[in-house]
């Protein structure tokens, strides 16, 4: 599709690359009778010398576009987003997002810089590099990860070197799409669960806890939905999501929350999801930054709590400050 689409009316304009991750955000905002447009960039073309169109870019590119085969749909939103921006546009989620989105390094150094702990992690280029950082970390237990990612690319659990080696020599051994493997200290859940914080226009709205009983390769997306996960001896089914209410009150809540808003206000984030795993030594790890956030209806459906909807709203609110005579839209 070539862009700019034009429009005698601002509206919302959806910057993408996953239509099924979309299409529960289209259907809210058609809710709403917001007016929108699907700006799919999975297969685009830019006219540089356009004029943009008025209106409200929320930007959902995501890093793990090239494992479905949108290769470079990143790098051309960046170019979109830029000449958004050229233009005074007001874009959520901008280009200061995707490049943290892309980048597990730019993200672990926002998290750090905001005091939150990050494993200790070695970036490599090449499998040499990665051997040789594999014996200067000296742990246990190690995790390879692709510094762009998404979907748990990359991700394999070493414990020794000579796995390592194996490792690097084997078919399941992955570059990174840039071309950047991490290595990454092993963090054993306390309690076999991770812990998701999700953030709309810089506003906290819940914790969702996830079960890692059967992997750490989960996605909160409905079309990601792997089920319920059962045990024998559990009283009532564990689910693999599920929507912790009391969170932001908790010790840890307070303690962790405005520092992730910290983070999102100097990296220009407005929508996310922050990752982190409470170790055995009781310290919570931060391993993702997610700027194209996905929610689980079934979870959010036994809390009473509506990510999507809220968003939509988000957006919708925005574009009517943006209009002088308002936009009629649904209650």
């Amino acid at each position: 599709m070539l862009y700019p689409v034009t429009s005698d009316q601002p509206a919302i304009y959806v910057i993408h690359e996953n239509q099924e991750w979309c299409t529960p955000l289209f259907s809210a905002l058609q809710a709403l009778n917001a007016p929108y447009h699907d700006w799919d960039m999975s297969d685009a073309s830019l006219d540089m010398m356009a004029q943009a169109p008025n209106g409200i870019f929320y930007n959902r590119m995501s890093a793990s576009s090239h494992s479905r085969g949108h290769r470079f749909a990143p790098e051309i939103t960046t170019g979109l987003l830029a000449w958004l921006e050229g233009q005074d546009r007001i874009v959520l989620n901008g280009r200061s997002a995707l490049h943290l989105e892309v980048s597990k390094l730019v993200q672990y150094a926002a998290l750090q810089k905001a005091g939150l702990a990050v494993p200790e992690t070695h970036a490599v280029t090449n499998g040499e590099a990665l051997l040789r950082a594999y014996e200067a970390l000296d742990l246990p237990a190690l995790i390879t990860k692709h510094n762009r990612a998404g979907k748990g690319l990359g991700v394999k659990l070493l414990t020794s070197l000579d796995a390592a080696k194996a490792h690097i020599t084997s078919d399941d051994f992955k570059s990174s799409v840039d071309g950047i493997t991490l290595l990454q200290r092993y963090i054993k859940p306390a309690d076999q669960t991770i812990t998701r914080l999700e953030f709309i226009d810089g506003a906290f709205l819940y914790a969702v806890k996830v079960d890692t009983s059967n992997g750490f390769e989960l996605c909160p997306a409905d079309v990601c939905e792997i089920g319920s996960a059962f045990c024998p001896t559990d009283q009532s089914p564990r689910h693999a999501f599920d929507i912790d209410k009391g969170f932001a009150a908790s010790t840890l809540g307070q303690e962790v929350i405005p520092k992730c808003q910290a983070v999102m206000a100097k990296e220009g984030l407005d929508v996310a999801a922050f990752e982190f795993v409470v170790g055995e030594d009781g310290v919570p790890y931060f391993y993702d930054i997610n700027t194209n956030t996905n929610y689980n209806s079934e979870a959010e459906a036994r809390a009473g709590l509506f990510a999507m909807p809220h968003l939509a709203k988000t957006l919708a609110n925005k574009l009517t400050a943006l209009t002088s005579d308002g936009i009629a839209l649904a209650s």
